[in-house]
């Protein structure tokens, strides 16, 4: 395996007579007994001969009305508005673009919003209490429209 990747490497200067005796003797000798590496020669040998043998040229592009319309565009009369195209991409997806922003823009400023100030205080019931410990105190919070309170318990750290 790795005498066909290294053959392989070397077919394109053994093809071109490039290899050195000892090393041109040594890919012949792997060509020949491999059959993987023989039909590599072969496909190479046939491209080459077609390149040789030369390929049709593509045919000349057509340049008869080239000239006619730059002239034609030339003459124009500066007073004549030329035809402008009726579609622009680019117009229409930077128009659609901004739409889109601005409709995002009026989404959101009218959209119900929490408020960001606080709640009354009226509104929330605080308590709180002392206990027998003399440094501790109990406060609970419950808000009227939830069905949940909560409890702080604090108490000195000192005792």
């Amino acid at each position: 395996m790795l005498i066909c990747y290294r053959t392989r490497r070397r077919i394109g200067a053994y093809l071109d007579e490039a290899l050195g005796d000892r090393e041109a003797a040594r890919a012949a000798a792997h060509i020949a007994v491999c059959v993987r590496c023989h039909a590599e020669v072969e496909s190479l040998r046939r491209l080459s001969v077609m390149v040789r043998q030369g390929m049709p040229s593509p045919p000349l592009p057509d340049w008869t009305g080239f000239w006619e319309g730059i002239r034609r565009g030339i003459e124009v009369p500066r007073g004549e508005a030329r035809a402008r195209p009726r579609w622009r991409p680019r117009l229409v997806a930077g128009t659609a673009g901004a739409l889109a922003v601005a409709a995002s823009l009026v989404v959101l400023w009218q959209a119900p919003w929490p408020s960001l100030t606080p709640r009354v205080a009226s509104a929330i019931s605080v308590s709180s209490a002392n206990t027998d410990h003399p440094g501790g105190t109990v406060m609970v919070y419950s808000p009227p429209e939830q069905n949940f309170a909560v409890v702080w318990v604090f108490a000195d750290s000192t005792d």
